[in-house]
């Protein structure tokens, strides 16, 4: 991952910590009771994809365990990982793209409401992706997968149409001098592996996504809903398909992209026809940035139109996040796919210890309290969920007195220890685990392993029933704790 050059040494911690009292008054700890949303306090795990589904997208027993344990810790709110609304292949990621889809998920959300007692609220996150390649080997790429056009030909000053020997001839030139005649696109998709774009329109399945994502996004929610879920939040952000739409990086021409008018028109098309498609108790809320972090990105000033469109649409919550794009994504290694994760972008979504006079926490708290601003300002009231970096009772509790956000999702911490928050309900806040932010986690992560936490996961590897990793040195849930143990 790229990191800042600065590379000052933060170090996270407990903060001050509260007494019973100031837990039981604290803003944290209020219910919050808005529309379709009700939280027990204001407290959210959101998405995190652990890489524990099987090849072919179903919930498993490591699945149960991972979301089980979260409950365990009895936050308001967990958000299940990005979850493919086509049905394709996809590894073992979660899928909800047909029918066969839902016990599974029904499984998941028993599991989610007798671990936490039933005080836990549980949402699906929907997803869409566009295809993505390995990075081939540079020959390879010439001789099989690069297309020779006329421009092509006429950059080579070759006027043979024998193809093989005009790709041996490639194949024999220096780097430098491809950069001088191949494509920006082509040039890409040899350096990084080949991407599609939503812009590609020239692609009949590109130009169609506006006729097909609504329905596709309509169909997973009923499914979400028929097998319990109390919700779904619909992924617009990072490096997939509809925070692609939204970006200003979006130049379709058939309505769908110029303009931020247009780039809102699918969201909101995608927003309206789920929420048809639902019962009137059923949340629907989406994810997206509130900075994409990238040059020529959306700015400020669109992110909060768009949620202030989203608010007066009737959505039940926004969700910010920051960064995460392949825009700026480090070169893979030949054989590995880009991943959004690795270039400046990404390290604004997963900022480290190591990081430049900012820091690593709260480095998306302005933008997100421009939004909120901006939702209260349009005469609503819609809750934002803000993120970035929280890792104790106090930064949360700045969080919501200053108004930055009305609930905290806490990821990495939530990682390190799902049970925070229970331990600050007990009067534990001593016993709270705190992360580190030396982003262990999403080094696994973006090697596809399965997600866990080097603060806990080779503790007791010898507890008899826990289930470890695939090579058998980690543990895959975090030690279950109670009001007796440390």
């Amino acid at each position: 991952m790229w990191k800042p050059s600065q590379r000052i040494k933060w170090k996270s911690g407990p903060g001050r910590l509260p007494d019973p009292i100031e837990v039981k008054n604290s803003r944290l700890f209020t219910p919050l009771h808005n529309g379709r949303l009700h939280l027990r306090n204001r407290t959210w795990v959101p998405a995190m994809v652990p890489w524990r589904a099987t090849d072919e997208g179903f919930v498993n027993e490591d699945v149960l365990q991972w979301y089980g344990r979260f409950a365990r810790g009895r936050p308001a709110a967990i958000v299940v990982e990005a979850t493919g609304i086509r049905d394709v292949p996809s590894g073992p990621l979660l899928r909800i793209g047909h029918d066969r889809y839902v016990p599974g998920i029904r499984q998941l959300v028993e599991r989610v409401k007798q671990e936490s007692q039933g005080e836990t609220r549980l949402f699906i996150q929907l997803i869409d992706f566009l295809a993505i390649r390995r990075r081939p080997e540079r020959d390879k790429f010439l001789r099989r997968f690069l297309k020779i056009t006329p421009e092509l030909k006429d950059r080579l000053s070759e006027s043979s149409d024998d193809e093989d020997q005009l790709r041996e001839h490639l194949c024999t030139l220096t780097d430098d001098a491809l950069e001088g005649i191949l494509g920006a696109r082509d040039l890409e998709s040899m350096q990084q592996g080949y991407r599609e774009r939503v812009t590609d329109t020239d692609q009949e399945h590109i130009a169609n996504l506006p006729a097909v994502l609504p329905g596709l996004f309509a169909d997973a929610a009923k499914r979400a809903a028929g097998a319990g879920m109390d919700g779904v939040e619909l992924h617009f952000a990072h490096a997939y398909t509809m925070a692609s739409f939204l970006s200003a990086t979006n130049t379709r021409t058939d309505g769908f992209g110029g303009s931020r008018e247009n780039r809102l028109r699918l969201p909101v098309q995608v927003f309206r026809q789920v929420r048809n498609a639902v019962d009137e108790r059923f949340v629907v809320g989406a994810r997206f940035l509130a900075n994409e972090a990238i040059e020529g990105g959306s700015t400020l000033e669109d992110v909060c139109y768009f949620a202030t469109q989203f608010a007066k649409a009737g959505m039940d919550f926004v969700s910010l996040s920051r960064g995460g794009k392949f825009d700026d994504a480090k070169q893979p290694r030949v054989g590995q796919a880009a991943y959004p994760y690795t270039g400046p972008s990404g390290y604004e979504c997963m900022p480290q210890y190591l990081s430049d006079e900012q820091g690593p926490f709260g480095r998306n708290f302005r933008d997100t309290q421009a939004v909120r601003n901006a939702i209260h300002h349009a005469g609503f009231d819609t809750p934002v969920v803000g993120a970035g970096g929280i890792h104790n009772f106090e930064i949360a509790e700045k969080v919501l007195q200053e108004g930055i956000a009305d609930v905290v999702a806490t990821a990495r911490q939530s990682l390190a220890d799902p049970d925070w928050v229970v331990k600050l309900e007990s009067n534990h806040a001593s016993r709270v685990r705190i992360c580190e932010y030396t982003n262990y986690c999403e080094g696994l992560d973006q090697k596809h392993k399965q997600v866990t936490c080097q603060l806990w996961d080779r503790v007791a590897l010898d507890e008899p029933g826990i289930r470890k990793s695939r090579d058998g040195k980690r543990r895959l849930v975090a030690p279950d704790w109670t009001e007796h143990r440390d």
